[in-house]
């Protein structure tokens, strides 16, 4: 494959429908994105030029909670190596949860990092929160609808029945310890279900950015749509009790609905 310039990839997030000034939440995989110029500072540059000077570029830069969170040292866990690259370059600011951060540079992004509750990772008051309040796009590169933590969100505002715990460390006063934080965890497989649902009322843009398949959508409209689906069957996302799908039976278990 030949490689992709950068003006190029200016181009094709700007005819995908990516707003100047805007928010722009990203989550890629640079394997299907590549080659382009410049590799993954490349593809972050030809995000930030389609953005412009006064639009901000986010990416989840999550950890695996197993120590103490620094949020200008400690590595991503299973983000890819453009949301690791672009958390490390000069400006960007970064969240401070422990398990669930976010990166943002751009005129927004210091209310996008302000601090959050530990629970839920994604809810109002976190980075999909505040990017979605503030009238942003969600980004998909080379990745499913099972990467679209706006998803998670809409989780939260339908009051899902499910929320599963997991162990993460933090330091509270000075003493460093593990703590349960709560959220509304399963596989994700079901997700694609959102993308369906929005499909069929002409809401995304899809194309190519780089080699990627690109998926285009405003985050208020991923939330209303799955919003209005989750209050009328709330485990919808959740895999059904015969696809013996352990982390979709915890989370029906914890609803109070039988896992099998």
């Amino acid at each position: 494959m030949s490689e992709v310039t950068v003006p190029r990839m200016v181009e094709q997030l700007r005819t995908l429908g990516v707003r100047e000034g805007g928010v722009l939440v990203v989550h890629t995989s640079f394997k299907a994105v590549r080659p382009v110029e410049g590799g993954p500072l490349g593809l972050i540059r030809a995000l930030r030029e389609a953005l412009g000077g006064e639009g901000t570029l986010v990416m989840p830069t999550m950890t695996d909670g197993e120590s103490v969170f620094d949020p200008k040292r400690t590595p991503t866990e299973g983000m890819g190596v453009t949301a690791e690259t672009f958390w490390r370059q000069p400006g960007v600011l970064r969240s401070t949860h422990p398990g669930g951060s976010f990166a943002a540079a751009g005129p927004r992004a210091e209310f996008i990092c302000q601090p959050q509750p530990l629970s839920p990772p994604h809810g109002p008051e976190s980075p999909v929160g505040y990017a979605h309040a503030l009238g942003g796009q969600v980004l998909l590169l080379g990745v499913t609808q099972g990467e679209n933590t706006t998803l998670h969100l809409a989780e939260a505002l339908a009051q899902v029945p499910y929320s599963v715990t997991h162990p993460c460390v933090v330091e509270l006063e000075g003493v460093v310890q593990t703590v349960d934080i709560a959220e509304t965890d399963h596989c994700c497989r079901n997700f694609q279900l959102a993308g369906d649902w929005l499909a069929a009322q002409g809401l995304p843009r899809e194309g190519k950015v780089g080699h990627a398949d690109a998926w285009l959508c405003d985050a208020r409209d991923i939330v209303r749509v799955a919003v209005e689906r989750l209050r009328a069957e709330p485990l919808i996302f959740l895999c059904p009790p015969d696809a013996a799908c352990e982390e979709c039976d915890l989370a029906r278990a914890s609803a109070g609905a039988s896992p099998r």
